[in-house]
């Protein structure tokens, strides 16, 4: 049974560039160990899918060769989200994604496409070329059930890479949140928190946009958050406006808040002078 997944991106993307095609030569052993898999339940891969962020682990080509490119760099490793019926790639140079369609255990991946900023770091650049060039094609899917799960994707290409699973917040959370607008001022703010004396909180408005993507007046007043945004890294002295998902919390312990706040993307940032 066929399952177009459908991917709604900025307008701004444009198409990735391209790059040297990995080595014919490696995909036979690999793809036929891919042919082997048996089929699993297409309406769990497709749920399993979705409920977890994928972490690169491991990428090696047919021949067993580890893929250096999409493993090295600091910072997070490369990520695969299925959300909002598509594939987004993060933790690349620019934010990535295509149309996919899940057929069985067989994903399709169309062209990827990508924003266009530049990238001083090497291997950020590496990576991301070299996924470019991998996702397109038709793929094997591999779900093992565990405490994380994983996912082992055998590509058309010959190459396998295999992804730990974290579960998205909708998953911890129990449902989708609230898309809403926060703007985080400059300077935290003395405020009493419960558990923690001398604490000083972030400060907080929702604004709002109307359907032009132009700011609308009225903004509500500043507030003190007696939590952190999942996400966010607060720095002294920057203004930010945020574009957060917010989450009812079911039976949050005492002295808890009864919602979370999970950051979306970062829409505005500029440091204040004072």
């Amino acid at each position: 049974m066929r399952r177009p997944l459908m991917l709604l991106l900025p307008l701004a993307l444009a198409a990735c560039g391209g790059s040297t095609p990995p080595n014919p030569a490696d995909a036979a052993p690999a793809q036929a160990a891919a042919d082997a898999i048996p089929d699993a339940a297409p309406a769990d891969h497709a749920a399993t899918l979705e409920a977890y962020h994928w972490r690169l682990l491991e990428a090696t080509t047919g021949r067993g060769a580890r893929i250096d490119a999409l493993l090295d760099g600091e910072g997070d490793a490369l990520q695969l989200d299925f959300a909002d019926g598509g594939l987004r790639v993060s933790n690349a140079c620019n934010h990535m994604g295509a149309n996919v369609t899940l057929d069985d255990d067989r994903l399709t991946v169309d062209q990827v496409i990508s924003t266009l900023m530049a990238c001083t770091d090497p291997q950020l650049t590496a990576r991301e070329r070299e996924i470019g060039q991998r996702l397109p094609g038709t793929h094997r899917v591999a779900l093992t059930a565990g405490t994380p799960p994983r996912l082992t994707l055998h590509l058309q290409t010959g190459d396998v890479l295999a992804f730990e699973g974290a579960p998205t917040p909708a998953t911890r959370y129990g449902g989708d949140g609230e898309t809403v607008f926060l703007e985080v001022a400059p300077e935290r703010m003395a405020c009493s928190h419960p558990l923690m004396p001398d604490h000083r909180c972030l400060q907080t408005r929702e604004v709002q946009y109307d359907d032009e993507g132009v700011r609308s007046p009225g903004d509500a007043e500043w507030a003190p958050m007696y939590q952190d945004i999942e996400g966010f890294t607060f720095e002294d002295g920057v203004r930010t406006v945020l574009r957060v998902q917010r989450f009812d919390v079911t039976d949050p312990p005492a002295d808890a808040p009864s919602q979370a706040y999970v950051l979306d993307m970062v829409v505005e940032s500029e440091r204040v002078a004072r």
